[in-house]
């Protein structure tokens, strides 16, 4: 059984920094990408940033400067490291990945809550 832990949220004041991070644990047949996903109050799940296996990533436009995504194949984890931290980014965050059947994985996410 495959799970995605992701750890690091927080509380942070604007302007802050947080790094949020995702193992995953269980038999899974080779990741093809990560990505991280947010989901704020009353609005959809959305695509913060995403890395695919042949190393293209891609932002979302809001946060683009901002955000940083790496990972670090040995360990089967990703990391998102935040900076600059708005209010608007406020959300629950979940890392999600896609496995080369095509098969995708949810972690349980973090809250991030950043304060004006």
């Amino acid at each position: 059984q495959v799970q995605l832990v992701e750890s690091g949220g927080g509380l942070v004041q604007a302007g802050g920094s947080l790094r949020l991070s995702c193992r995953v644990s269980g038999s899974i047949s080779g990741i093809n990408a990560w990505a991280w996903y947010r989901q704020a109050p009353g609005k959809q799940r959305e695509l913060v940033v995403s890395i695919a296996s042949g190393g293209t990533i891609v932002h979302a436009d809001s946060v683009k400067g901002r955000f940083a995504i790496s990972g670090n194949n040995a360990k089967n984890a990703v990391y998102l490291q935040m900076t600059s931290l708005k209010p608007e980014d406020t959300a629950v965050y979940y890392c999600n990945v896609r496995d080369y059947h095509g098969s995708t994985y949810w972690g349980q996410g973090t809250q991030v809550t950043v304060s004006s």
